[in-house]
């Protein structure tokens, strides 16, 4: 049995955005602790969506 609580992890956002929630998805995305190439698919997804929304007028 645990003597104390753990403290809590502070997560930190990531380099372009500044977001949590992205660095949170990129965690959980990573394969074998490549996170560069994780960051690297992602910001990769998010560019080709803003692509197609400029031709459509959406908002990402």
């Amino acid at each position: 049995m645990r003597k104390r609580k753990p403290k809590a992890r502070i997560i930190s956002g990531d380099p372009r955005y500044n977001d949590v929630l992205v660095s949170k998805f990129v965690n959980h995305m990573m394969w074998e602790g490549k996170k560069s190439t994780a960051f690297t698919i992602f910001y990769d997804a998010l560019d080709k969506i803003k692509g197609k929304s400029e031709e459509s007028e959406l908002e990402v």
